[in-house]
């Protein structure tokens, strides 16, 4: 028979919890509630670092297998979000999404741009009880829209001006980015 120090059987236990945090769906959980709880509101980029959007071209589908193109957005307040059920900062930030979408639906365009396939997005919205409105890419991101980690999130002005360019988790249904919504949508 085996016999195990105190200390190995408190470092085994260690091990197996970290484990179970890192490889296992309880880990993805933790992942994301920590994600929340350290989310914070969006930065407005500053004036210098703001640019215009020139290239509206990005061929895009729809949930319901409609294409769309971020043309037909133009001159629009715009969100966009690229995320993928995978990853756990983008979960993280779905739920504030959605009482954001709820409440801005018809004065703001919101593209939530799926890293995943289909069915996978499907299950997930269902399982959660999301409705957002979910698109794939079809072409590549114009340049000023790129992004080489998720979530990245942008949040465009009527005259095509990226607002925010936000990488990583944030409270995106906070006063900050109500505020902010509200004074794009005032702009002629």
């Amino acid at each position: 028979m085996i016999k195990l120090s105190k200390d190995k059987i408190v470092n085994l236990l260690i091990l197996l919890a970290l484990g179970a945090l890192l490889f296992t769906p309880i880990g993805f959980q933790f992942k994301v509630l920590v994600n929340k709880i350290f989310s914070f509101n969006p930065t407005q980029l500053e004036q210098e670092d703001s640019i215009t959007l020139t290239n509206y071209n990005w061929q895009l589908t729809d949930a319901n297998g409609d294409i769309a193109n971020l043309l037909d957005f133009k001159n629009k307040v715009v969100v966009i979000n690229i995320w993928a059920t995978w990853c756990p900062p983008c979960v993280a930030e779905i739920p504030e999404f959605q009482k954001l979408y709820a409440d801005y639906k018809n004065k703001v365009s919101f593209l939530f741009i799926a890293q995943d396939e289909k069915i996978k997005v499907d299950n997930f919205l269902a399982k959660k009880g999301f409705g957002l409105p979910v698109y794939y890419q079809n072409s590549k991101a114009p340049k000023a829209l790129e992004s080489k980690s998720i979530p990245k999130t942008f949040v465009i002005s009527k005259n095509g001006q990226l607002v925010i360019a936000e990488t990583g988790v944030a409270n995106w249904n906070g006063t900050v980015t109500r505020n902010l919504l509200d004074k794009l949508i005032a702009e002629d």
